[in-house]
């Protein structure tokens, strides 16, 4: 029987994969992925957490240059090998996270990606927009998965809102209006808009699917660093939507907010709201206009309507994250957030660099 292109691929891409095999003597074989952590600082105890319960992956091996970290979160995995070494930890591995500072992102994964290796990587996805693009064309050409740790895309309220986006039931987009606020905490190496704005980048992006065309950035820093510790992002599109976004660092107060204006109704998403995260309200304006001849004499008409707040999940976003990472390795599912978005936030964060080194001068996307 002449094998399909389909199987063909599939066949190629399972070897590139290295995927495993486990069973009892004749019984049906399940496929799992060896998985290693590169990075047991803040973020990747929870990822390893997440990959050691999810049930086609087996964390195979752990990997930070802080060996006594490592041997204090590894003593909870006694299963998972452990290493200094990188290069020997991709030897026990079929995929990877990193989870490690933003300037050693493009390094990992270029060697991980060299060696064969599907690739998750914390956001923001690498320093540089070239950086992003290599790494991308790379997966291409080996057939690997890369795919970027935006995990606010997967909880149940961001879901949610793409849902009610969807379903046109705000109308036509105007603005999307984002704060990230909070004291601390203080980067060393990346200043506040790379640490906090690739949050609500990310979810911009998965939300309103356009591109800017251009953006302002204005900010400022109040410690010896020189970093900015408060900033403001103006993204412009072109077609009358716009979107704001506020980072800081140095607020009395944590502000986790989104307001979506639409032309039918507007969305308010509140993260620190345990119990109403989402809230719509038939709320807005209607234009009434005079005659054909005399559009620009149009009268404002205010608009007051219910509110109510849909049910959202709650299953834990980098849950899902990591379900969507296996399955596009494994039963080549569509990722969530793959290296295209990115490097489409990356973009965003490298215009801003340039915009706040010019005092706010707007720059071309």
């Amino acid at each position: 029987m002449e094998t399909t292109v389909m199987e063909k691929n599939k066949e190629k891409r399972g070897i590139k994969k290295g995927i495993h095999k486990e069973g009892i003597h004749s019984g049906p074989q399940d496929e799992f992925l060896r998985v290693g952590i590169v990075g047991l600082g803040y973020w990747g105890p929870n990822l390893l957490r997440n990959f050691s319960t999810e049930s086609r992956t087996r964390v195979s091996a752990l990997c930070d240059l802080d060996n006594n970290r490592m041997m204090k979160i590894g003593r909870q995995y006694p299963s998972a090998n452990r290493f200094t070494d990188y290069e020997s930890f991709l030897n026990e591995v079929d995929a990877i996270a990193i989870s490690t500072p933003v300037d050693t992102h493009y390094s990992l994964a270029k060697t991980a990606l060299e060696a064969g290796k599907h690739c998750l990587i914390e956001k923001p996805m690498t320093a540089t927009v070239t950086e992003a693009q290599e790494l991308i064309d790379m997966a291409k050409e080996r057939s690997l998965i890369l795919a970027v740790d935006h995990t606010f895309l997967f909880t149940g309220a961001v879901r949610k809102i793409k849902e009610i986006i969807d379903s046109e039931e705000l109308g036509a987009i105007w603005y999307y209006d984002s704060v990230r606020i909070n004291l601390g905490l203080f980067q060393r190496d990346i200043n506040v808009i790379w640490d906090l704005a690739p949050h609500d980048l990310s979810i911009m992006d998965y939300l309103i699917q356009k591109e800017a065309s251009s953006l302002v950035c204005l900010g400022t820093s109040h410690v010896p660093s020189g970093l900015a510790d408060v900033a403001y992002l103006n993204l412009e599109f072109g077609n009358g939507f716009v979107a704001n976004f506020h980072v800081n660092w140095l607020s009395p107060v944590k502000i986790r907010s989104i307001i979506i204006g639409g032309s039918k109704k507007m969305l308010v998403y509140d993260d620190m709201n345990p119990s109403e995260k989402i809230r719509i309200y038939d709320k807005g304006i209607d234009l009434e206009h005079i005659s054909k001849e005399r559009e620009y004499e149009a009268l404002v008409h205010y608009r007051t309507g219910d509110m109510h707040a849909p049910a959202v999940s709650q299953t834990e976003a980098l849950r899902l994250e990591v379900e969507n990472f296996v399955s596009a390795i494994l039963d080549n599912e569509k990722l969530v957030a793959d290296g295209e978005a990115g490097l489409r936030v990356v973009r965003l964060l490298a215009a801003s660099d340039k915009s706040l080194a010019r005092f706010g001068a707007r720059v071309r996307i």
